[in-house]
This record gives structure tokens, C-alpha cells and sequence, in this order.
């Protein structure tokens, strides 16, 4: 291992990374396309990505229009949002998907808000997961004499400084998240 530091930044950057996208995918009180960057539709005899069939765009504070780049594939794509389970359901308007995004009561906002943390949680775990993964890589090189006792040392405080930078930072974007998904 030439140089742990960056191997180590680049998995928990890929974790926190990760954790962003799916946050992006929660809902809050104003309509956001992102929520729909998970939807698979069955067309064309497979399940396709939302992104590959239609555009999507957000015209009102409310309001999300999906327009499929196929006309024939409207219904198909209704159904796929459909079978997303959104909480939103899809309207077919002629060539054009129209989701409006409901006023979310307090109930919601808390259930959405608890995923957020669940979501946070999970990245922290990935953090320590890296953290044992790269302590025992360094380890595993003390005892082969590959490096000595005071590099291990010098490893072992680095991935800890780097496993609380990027909790922290986890921690960061969960609040900014449960902040947006909070206010009415």
C-alpha cells in the first residue's frame, strides 16, 4: 500500500458521495425531479431508467411534467412512477405525465425526516467499515514487517482523523437534508 491516505479519502469520499445521491432522492415540500432518478419503467420488453425515456422537469413549485421522448410509452411510464410508491401519483394529460406534489403534513415530514437519519446512519456504518478494513490492512503490514510500529501508528491516527472529518460531514448534509425536509 504506496499511500493509505488517499485510498482511504477516496473510499469515505465515495461513501458520503453515495449518501448525497440518495438524500437527493427524498422528498420535500417542493417538487424536486431527483425523486424520480430511481424509477424503472417496463418498456420494450425491459425495465429501463426514467432518465433514458423521458425528460423531466419541475414548471411549478408543485408540479413535476415527465415528457416522454416516445408518445407511446406515456402509459408505461405512468405505471413505472406508479409502481415507484412516491406518494405522488402520476396524471396522464395527452403526451404529458403531470405529478403534483402534495403539501406534506407533519406526519410525513417526520417519517421522510427519520429516513434521512436512517440514511445518515448507514454511511457512518460504511465509514467504520472502511476505518477496520484499512486498520487491519495497516496491521497486517506491521506484522509482515512491511512498516514499522510508528508508521502503523502515524496510519492508524490518519484513518481516525479521516473516518471523523467525513462523519462529520455525513452528519452535515443529513442535517442540511432534514432541514429542507422540515420547513413548511
Amino acid at each position: 500500500m504506496s499511500n493509505p491516505e488517499s485510498q482511504v479519502k477516496a473510499a469515505m469520499q465515495a461513501a458520503v458521495d453515495h449518501l448525497k445521491q440518495e438524500l437527493k432522492a427524498l422528498r420535500t415540500g417542493r417538487a424536486n425531479s431527483a425523486i424520480l432518478d430511481n424509477v424503472h419503467v417496463d418498456v420494450y420488453g425491459s425495465k429501463t431508467s426514467l432518465k433514458k425515456l423521458a425528460n423531466v422537469t419541475v414548471p411549478e413549485s408543485r408540479q413535476i411534467l415527465v415528457t416522454p421522448f416516445d408518445i407511446t410509452t406515456v402509459h408505461a411510464i405512468a405505471k413505472g412512477i406508479e409502481a415507484a410508491n412516491l406518494g405522488i401519483h402520476p396524471m396522464v394529460d395527452g403526451k404529458v405525465i403531470r405529478l403534483n406534489v402534495p403539501p406534506m403534513d407533519e406526519t410525513i415530514r417526520k417519517q421522510i425526516a427519520k429516513q434521512c437519519k436512517e440514511l445518515g446512519e448507514k454511511a457512518k456504518i460504511a465509514m467504520r467499515d472502511i476505518r477496520r478494513k484499512f486498520n487491519e490492512l495497516v496491521r497486517k503490514q506491521k506484522a509482515d514487517s512491511v512498516i514499522t510500529e510508528d508508521q502503523m501508528k502515524k496510519y492508524e491516527k490518519m484513518i481516525q482523523e479521516m473516518t471523523d472529518r467525513f462523519c462529520k460531514d455525513c452528519d452535515a448534509a443529513c442535517a442540511d437534508k432534514e432541514k429542507e425536509i422540515m420547513t413548511v
